[in-house]
């Protein structure tokens, strides 16, 4: 088997240099996050909040009016456009497109169920998108209909065992060594980046492989993917490569988990997570 890296604290370097004294907003991204639905809000808060804490300058969240209005209450740090509709159909692309001017990066996928009228939204979105974008969640079940539309993009992909399963026909079992080879094969064959959830994390691309240790038995709590799709997309949106944003999204989603976990235990809330984004970065930045 080829090499397989494992992931520390120190891939925070890649992403987190020294501040320029006269740098300014848009310097460090601008992340569009597509997704909700008239039954769901959270997902897409979730992974903006997330993205904020992880150090992206601007968040822009494109909902359907319902969720969109729900998130706009959550914090005042969200910018969210509601679209007149109860979950996104191929006749809101237009609506939506016009968001990507000055962006750098979009996650799509969150809480925006898998009608098939959904899932032929989200894959002529990706057919049109020319930034890096994370794939997570309803979309995952979109591209594995129609895996064209990815090809020639900048992607990661987040799915646990069974959207990956899903995406690729492939069962995973609870054993690295094979998560690790079908990881590198669906990568390889789609040529992009896959972060395949668990409890040991797998990122694999073409050209590499590695593996994430971090995070804690508590992180089964909804939202805590919502969170790593939002700090993948942050990445994503500084100009970091796909690889090395998954791979330091994972390590710190799964660290700011385990921060959490000790306080929280079985209580353990995906917003509790994205409140040890600062207390994770504060500590290992200052080390390194």
């Amino acid at each position: 088997m080829e090499k397989v890296e494992t992931i520390t604290f120190r891939v925070l370097k890649k992403v987190y240099r020294k501040r320029d004294k006269w740098c300014r907003k848009f310097n460090f991204g601008h992340l569009l996050i597509i997704g909700g639905s008239i039954h769901y809000s959270g997902s897409p808060a979730l992974a903006a909040l997330a993205a904020l804490r992880a150090g992206v300058d601007l968040v822009t969240i494109i909902a359907p009016k319902r969720a969109a209005d729900i998130i706009a209450s959550f914090k005042p740090d969200l910018i969210a456009y509601p679209v007149e509709c109860d979950y996104f159909t191929p006749s809101k692309i237009d609506d939506v497109l016009e968001f990507f001017h000055k962006k750098d990066a979009l996650v799509i996928g969150g809480g925006m169920l898998r009608k098939e009228e959904v899932k032929e939204f989200i894959t002529k979105v990706i057919e049109k998108v020319e930034i890096p974008c994370v794939i997570d969640a309803d979309a995952i079940y979109a591209i594995a209909e129609n895996k064209k539309c990815i090809k020639g993009k900048e992607v990661i992909i987040t799915p646990h065992a069974y959207e990956f399963f899903i995406l690729s026909g492939e069962r995973v079992k609870e054993n690295l060594e094979d998560r690790i080879k079908k990881a590198k094969k669906i990568a390889s064959e789609l040529n992009c980046t896959i972060l395949l959830k668990g409890h040991i994390d797998v990122i694999a691309c073409k050209e590499r492989i590695a593996i994430n240790e971090t995070g804690s038995v508590y992180m089964t709590k909804g939202g805590t993917g919502d969170t790593l799709a939002g700090i993948c997309g942050a990445f994503l949106a500084r100009g970091v490569d796909c690889f090395t944003a998954a791979c330091a999204a994972a390590w710190l989603n799964g660290k700011a988990g385990e921060f959490a976990a000790r306080k929280y235990g079985e209580s353990l809330l995906a917003s509790d997570l994205i409140e040890e984004i600062p207390n994770v970065l504060r500590k290992y930045l200052e080390i390194q």
